[in-house]
């Protein structure tokens, strides 16, 4: 597989990784949870889901329209592969290390898909990795 298909393999599925995140809130009723803080916080939580979202979603739409340009091995494109690993990277020692959700794990389905996001984020940080490393 080249770099290219690489990097757009890459981006869907980090387009993915926000269609599963989209369970979250219902799952961890949020709103019911959300609404017990007083309003700044759980406003502050909301904008910071959002920007998290929004920078996957540009993640995956950069490594999908311009993998040409992320692949040519060029000082800014290692420098943005290079946050990608970065950034799936810590998302991945976080899932490892902080999140405990066996108490959710409640179902194969979501036991399945806990385990396939985990493999999504190793796969990502190692892609982005190589990447940034002018390895490809």
């Amino acid at each position: 597989m080249n770099n290219e298909a690489l990097l757009r393999m890459g981006g869907v599925i980090q387009l993915a990784i926000l269609t599963a995140s989209a369970l979250v809130p219902g799952k961890l009723q949020w709103r019911a949870e959300l609404g017990k803080l007083p309003p700044l916080s759980r406003q502050l939580i909301w904008v910071h889901g959002g920007y998290i979202v929004l920078t996957i979603a540009a993640m995956g739409l950069v490594s999908l329209c311009e993998a040409a340009q992320l692949a040519d091995g060029s000082l800014l494109a290692r420098t943005i592969c290079g946050f990608v690993a970065v950034f799936w990277s810590v998302r991945l020692a976080i899932q490892w290390m902080l999140f405990d959700g066996r108490a959710y794990l409640t179902s194969r389905f979501f036991k399945i898909g806990h385990h396939s996001l985990t493999l999504a984020f190793a796969i990502l940080a190692l892609v982005y990795g190589w990447l940034a490393l002018g390895s490809g």
